[in-house]
């Protein structure tokens, strides 16, 4: 009897250990790879997460990562196009979005999932630095700081996307987290810059004081253009004000002489005495004064 207890439980042990050996989980984040004395048999990409069977002894399970991983690449030194050296740290977001091809490309020799992601790093790291040192070869500093920044990047992503498509693996993004100088050279870089956007801004000024001095001598120019304008029409509305003031005179003159040469007569005194203090001296029968001696302006 006692023998018979020890060998079931002998038996649930061993059904125990084959039943351990013969299913496995994949969690959510996971994927997964079975492989047969080294050759993959079935693949679990992501959205298969679960309890899964295989067979035990001769099968085994690899798993991946299934969300988004990051590589930190190594500070990269690029000599830009205006011949300025710069110390460019970048970054590479991206997943593993066929395991397989993954495996078959980076796995062989060994299944070390820690193995296959240190070769990957090896091998896009490789292309990350000279995508890098091609793109921002042929910009300036200027360009990498400024809004061309983006365009850059898309540009460097498009390289490496390519070597990663053949190791089963999707870019999500790739990011210059800094771009410096190197310390050696950085000082002299810097005064170098300083004394370019100096003279920048000198040559910019002289450009707003010569356009200045063309705005104001254009403006004169039309003010004088102005001034002359106007003053010609005034000389014109005058000439034509005389004309008709003579001709009102004219007319007056023809409907009573008499009392157009009374009216001049006095026009005269007034300017004549105008101040108050005049002294003239002529001949009492002058004509000047042929209306104070006679009301008629006849002959003394």
């Amino acid at each position: 009897m006692q023998r018979s207890l020890g060998f079931i439980g002998a038996a649930i042990v061993v059904v125990g250990f084959i039943a351990q050996m013969a299913f496995f989980t994949v969690r959510e984040d996971q994927q997964a790879i079975v492989l047969q004395f080294g050759e993959p048999v079935r693949t679990l990409p992501a959205g298969n997460a679960g309890l899964h069977f295989k067979t035990p002894f001769i099968q085994n399970v690899i798993d991946f990562d299934a969300k988004n991983l990051n590589f930190d690449a190594d500070p990269v030194e690029v000599i830009v196009a205006n011949e300025e050296r710069l110390l460019v740290d970048a970054f590479v977001r991206y997943e593993i979005d066929d395991p397989l091809e993954y495996y078959s490309a980076l796995g062989r020799g060994s299944g070390d999932p820690f193995a296959m992601r240190t070769r990957f790093n090896e091998r896009i790291g490789a292309v990350l630095n000279e995508a890098i040192r091609q793109v921002l070869g042929e910009v300036t500093i200027s360009d990498i700081i400024t809004e061309q920044r983006s365009l850059l990047m898309t540009s460097i992503q498009s390289n490496v996307a390519q070597e990663a498509d053949s190791l089963g693996v999707s870019i999500i993004d790739v990011r210059i987290r800094q771009a410096d100088f190197p310390e050696a050279n950085a000082a002299n870089v810097y005064n170098r810059m300083i004394s370019e956007y100096s003279e920048q801004a000198q040559r910019i000024r002289a450009e707003g004081d010569r356009e200045a001095l063309e705005i104001r001598a254009a403006a004169e120019k039309e003010a004088v253009s102005i001034r002359a304008a106007a003053r010609e029409q005034s000389e014109t509305i005058r000439g034509l004000a005389d004309a008709e003031r003579n001709a009102i005179f004219a007319d007056a003159y023809n409907r009573d002489p008499e009392f157009f040469a009374f009216y001049r007569s006095l026009t005269a005194y007034e300017k004549s005495l105008a101040d108050g203090s005049t002294t003239i001296i002529m001949s009492p029968d002058s004509e000047f004064f042929r209306y104070f001696n006679d009301q008629a302006g006849g002959p003394n």
